[in-house]
Formats: structure tokens, sequence, C-alpha cells
């Protein structure tokens, strides 16, 4: 009896000692993040205008969430908490937030991960990028401006790409103005941003057989230059004042004089008569010439050297 009370004994004290023993929890997986904006423009954005930051967590572990921060400079403007998507067969989680701001600035978006029992803590590094407002004139210059004459050129625009509002850029957003039908001012307004980032202003070919071509649209006082069917460059001009009409139809380039002759024309490209594309020192948002189809001069040469002799000049309204 008193042995078998003894062993008891001995199992009693012992317990503590195997339980303290057990293997500890492992240690939470070590992961990376990062941040980043995404659907922006020349990586910048416009006010009013959403984009998306997209945080990406590798490895994808269920049910983990990032704290997301938004500051315009020092103020805090938004915190959100996400929850990761699995992607890739679950090597790495993403989560996404559209953001806006009304406002101009720069803007600093900063990805926080809390530790939890399946991942450890980590922390992305900050992304910077300037919000600025969707208007632009003459001296503008920065995000906005090129933007503007990025979108313009896809379009065929005739524009510079300096990121300056230039008299160049105006004559293409007067050109683009003239397309969409919008008041014919040399001003890059909210509206005309919203109309370039929507593809508006495209100008249709009508004549896509006559190969190496000009399209003068009276009604919207632009022409473009067309090869192959396809749209190569828009330029604002000025056709025959109502004293002076310019002649519709189907010509063919006869004649090419360059430099400035007596009248004060630019390198000049005659297609009937005496009608030509010329430049000229005035190129105002309407018809204005004594028949002629006038461009800005800084245009001239380069429309000069594109056309060729027996090339189709079509007018039309």
């Amino acid at each position: 009896m008193k042995r078998a009370g003894f062993a008891a004994g001995v199992a009693l004290v012992t317990l503590p000692a195997t339980a303290s023993a057990q293997t500890p929890p492992p240690a939470p997986a070590t992961a990376t993040l990062s941040v980043s904006a995404r659907d922006t423009l020349g990586g910048a954005a416009l006010t009013r205008r959403a984009f998306t930051a997209r945080v990406v967590i590798k490895p994808f572990v269920p049910n983990e969430t990032v704290k997301l921060r938004v500051y315009r400079g020092a103020k805090k403007i938004r915190v959100k908490t996400l929850t990761f998507k699995s992607v890739n067969g679950g090597a790495a989680g993403v989560a996404t937030l559209k953001i806006k701001t009304p406002k101009p600035g720069r803007l600093t978006l900063r990805a926080a991960h809390a530790a939890t029992p399946g991942l450890a803590e980590t922390t992305a590094k900050p992304v910077r990028l300037d919000a600025v407002r969707p208007y632009a004139a003459n001296g503008s210059r920065g995000p906005a401006v090129r933007i503007l004459q990025s979108k313009l050129a896809a379009m065929k625009y005739v524009v510079p790409r300096t990121g300056v509002y230039d008299s160049g850029t105006a004559n293409a957003v007067m050109a683009f103005r003239k397309m969409t039908g919008m008041a014919r001012t040399w001003t890059a307004t909210p509206e005309v941003f919203d109309a370039v980032l929507a593809g508006k202003g495209k100008f249709k070919v009508r004549h896509p057989k006559d190969g190496r071509h000009v399209e003068a649209r009276i009604s919207k006082q632009v022409f473009a230059l067309i090869e192959g069917g396809k749209v190569r460059r828009i330029y604002h001009t000025s056709t025959g004042a109502p004293a002076t009409p310019t002649v519709r139809g189907k010509f063919h380039v006869y004649r090419k004089d360059p430099g400035t002759n007596a009248k004060g024309m630019v390198d000049s490209v005659y297609f009937i008569r005496g009608y030509a594309i010329h430049g000229y020192v005035s190129v105002p948002p309407y018809n204005a010439s004594h028949g002629c189809l006038r461009v800005p001069i800084a245009n001239a040469r380069e429309i000069y050297n594109w056309l060729r002799l027996g090339d189709v000049v079509w007018v039309e309204e």
C-alpha cells in the first residue's frame, strides 16, 4: 500500500513538467508588402478622377488585412482596412482601393500589415504622386500639360511633347475643340480634359481608298493628312471667309512653292488655280482667308514636305 501511494505521488509531481515540455507555436511567416498607383496618367492623377491603389502581399494567407493610409501633403485624407484576395494560385494576395481627391497636391500612399499569428508585421515603401487640376493655359507646365499633350498626340493632333503649354499646344487644343463642337477658345478646361480622356474628337476618314491625301472639313475648320486609310496628322486651319469661300471638291496637288511669297503665304501647296494650303501669320478659329487653307507657320514646312505632286486634296463641309 505504501509503495502504491508513493508511485501516485510521484506521478502527480511530474505532470506539470510534462506539460511545460510541449512544442511552442510556430513563429509567423515573414511577408513582403508593396503598394502602387494604377490607372494614373503618366504617373500623375487628375483631381475629381479616380485612380487605383494596389497593395500586394507575399505569401498569401487567408483573412489577412492591410491598412492603407492616404495623405495629401502632411494631412491624412483617408484610412481604409482592406482584405487580401488570392492571386496566382495563392502565391500572393492583392487588395485594391479607388482613390479620388477634389484638391491638388502631393499624395502619399502608405500600407502596413500588423503582426498576426499567420504573418509577421511588415510595411510597404511609400508611393508618392501628384494630383493636379485638369486645366492648362498659355505658360502652364507640368503633369497636366504632359497628360494633355500625350492624349492629343495619340489621336494624331499635331502637338509638341514638351510639358509646356505653348502656341503649338494651343493650336492642337483649338483643333480638338473644333472637332468636338466646343467653344473655340485656346484654353484646356476640365471639359477638354474629360473629352480627351473619353476618346472624343477622333477624325473619321471619308476617303480611305485615295491613298496619301488631304481631307479638309470646312464646317470644323480642321484638316488631316491621310495615308493608308489612317489619320497621320490633324491641323487647326482657317478656310475662306464668306466673301471669298474655299472651293469644294476633289483636287490634286499641282504645284509647290517653298518659302514666303509677296502675299505672306509660306510654303504653299497648290491644289487648284490660286488655292493652296500654306502657312500664314494669322490663323483665327473661324474662316477668314481669301479661299486658301491657312495653317500656323510652324506647321507649314512639315505639310509642304509631306505632300507630293499629284496627291489628292478633298475639301468638304
